[in-house]
C-alpha cells in the first residue's frame, strides 16, 4: 500500500552529479518518491567551441574511416551539427556513408539514421564489450577506425584494437570541465558529508573523478570516503562509471543493464532494504533518511529530530542518556535543553508522542513492544 501510494524511494534523498540526463534523472526519482538534491560535477563545453573535435573531424575528412561506432545520440548528432556549424557537414557525411556504421544502441541507431546513415549492425546488449569482440572478431589489422567517444574512459578498448592492428581516431564530441558554478556541486558535498543524502548516483566517470577532486580541493576527501564508504550508497550507472570511486576503495552498485530506468529501479530495491524497522508502543515504525513511516504513514522529521531518533535506533529499548543526545545533535552546543525542545518537536512529528520514552533523571528510550524489548535484549547477549 505504501509503495503505491508514495513511492518507494519516500523519506530518501538522493544526490545528483549529472550534468547530462540530470533532467531525466531527477524526474524518474521523484517520481518514485525521492527527494533529489542536483550538484552537477561537470559541464559540458559546446561542441563548435572544441578545438580538438574540429581537428578529428578534418582527419577524417581527409582520410577516410573504414568504420564508424557511435556511441551516444546525442554526442553523435552533436558532431554532425557541429560539422554543419564549421561547413563541413556534407563532407563529413559522404566519407561516413562509405564507412561500415556500428551503433552501439537503439537510441544511437536513431540518431545515425536521423542523419541520413544506416547502421551495419548494433548490439542487443548495448554494451561496448559485445562492439569490441565483434571487431576484433571480423578482423581489424590495417584498418581505420573513428570512434566517437562520449565522456568516459574506455578502459582497453582503443588498445585492444591498436594491438589488433587498427588504427583508432578518437572523436571527443563531448569536453568535459568542471562546473562554472561550484556552490550546488558543494552543497552536494556537504550533504554527503552530513550524511543528509542517503545515496549519490553517476552517470560518469568524469563526474565521479570530479566530486573526489572537489573534495580534495576543500581538504574534506577523508570524511567523503567514509561517508561512502559507510552511509552513504554510490550508486553508478556501469562499472566503467565506478572505476575513479572503486579506485578509492568505495563499494558501488551498479545495475546489470547500463541506462538510468534499470539505476532508479537498484535504487527502489537498495535503500528500502536498509531501512531499520521496530515495533513500537503498538506501532510499526520504518526509519528512512528524513522520514519514518509510521503504520505505513510518511512522517517527514526535521534533521535535528532524525538525529535523535537515529541514535535510540542504534540501541533500540535502551535509554540513551541527554548528554550521548546532546553528542548527536548537529551544532547543539552544551545546553540539554536542546535534547528537549528537540525531542519535542520529534514527537510531535511523529504523531505519536508515546513512541519514546522519557526516563527520569536519566534520559530517553524507544518504546519497544514487549516481544521485541526481550528479541533485541537476547541479541545483545544481556
Amino acid at each position: 500500500m505504501y509503495e503505491q501510494e508514495q513511492g518507494p524511494l519516500a523519506g530518501f534523498t538522493v544526490g545528483v552529479t549529472a550534468a547530462r540526463r540530470a533532467d531525466e534523472l531527477g524526474a524518474l526519482l521523484r517520481r518514485r518518491g525521492a527527494a533529489v538534491l542536483h550538484g552537477p560535477a561537470l559541464r559540458i563545453v559546446p561542441l563548435a567551441d572544441d578545438t580538438e573535435l574540429l581537428a578529428a573531424t578534418k582527419d577524417l575528412i581527409d582520410h577516410a574511416p573504414d568504420i564508424v561506432v557511435a556511441t551516444t545520440a546525442i554526442g553523435f548528432r552533436g558532431w554532425v551539427e557541429a560539422a554543419d556549424g564549421w561547413g563541413f557537414g556534407e563532407e563529413l557525411l559522404d566519407r561516413l556513408r562509405g564507412a561500415e556504421v556500428l551503433a552501439r544502441g537503439p537510441k544511437v541507431k536513431g540518431a545515425v539514421r536521423a542523419a541520413g546513415l544506416t547502421e551495419e549492425w548494433s548490439p542487443s546488449s548495448e554494451s561496448m564489450a559485445e562492439v569490441l569482440d565483434r571487431l576484433l572478431g571480423q578482423g581489424v589489422a590495417g584498418r581505420r577506425i573513428a570512434l566517437q567517444l562520449h565522456g568516459e574512459p574506455l578502459p582497453g578498448f582503443v588498445e585492444s584494437l591498436r594491438a589488433a592492428g587498427a588504427e583508432v581516431v578518437g572523436v571527443p564530441v563531448y569536453r568535459w570541465m568542471p562546473p562554472q558554478d561550484l556552490t550546488p556541486l558543494d552543497r552536494l558535498l556537504d550533504a554527503a558529508l552530513t550524511r543528509a543524502l542517503d545515496a549519490v548516483t553517476f552517470t560518469s566517470a568524469p563526474a565521479a573523478a570530479s566530486l573526489l577532486n572537489r573534495a580534495e580541493e576543500r581538504g574534506v576527501l577523508p570524511r567523503l570516503l567514509d561517508a561512502l564508504r559507510h552511509d552513504v550508497l554510490a550508486v553508478c550507472v556501469g562499472p566503467v562509471t565506478a572505476l575513479p570511486l572503486q579506485a578509492r576503495g568505495i563499494d558501488t552498485f551498479q545495475p546489470e543493464r547500463f541506462r538510468l530506468g534499470p539505476l532508479v529501479q537498484l535504487l527502489c530495491q537498495e535503500l528500502p532494504s536498509r531501512a531499520r524497522t521496530f515495533p513500537v508502543a503498538g506501532h510499526q515504525i520504518e526509519i528512512r533518511g528524513h522520514a519514518v513511516l509510521v503504520d505505513g504513514v510518511l512522517r517527514p522529521v526535521p534533521p535535528a529530530g532524525m538525529a535523535l531518533l537515529n541514535s535510540l535506533a542504534r540501541r533500540p529499548g535502551w535509554v540513551v542518556s541527554r548528554a550521548d543526545l546532546l553528542r548527536a545533535l548537529p551544532g547543539a552546543g552544551r545546553d540539554e535543553h536542546a535534547v528537549e525542545t528537540a525531542m519535542a518537536r520529534l514527537r510531535t512529528a511523529l504523531g505519536a508522542p508515546k513512541l519514546i520514552h522519557t526516563v527520569v533523571k536519566r534520559g530517553y528510550r524507544l518504546a519497544l513492544d514487549p516481544v521485541a524489548d526481550t528479541k533485541y535484549v537476547e541479541e545483545a547477549g544481556v
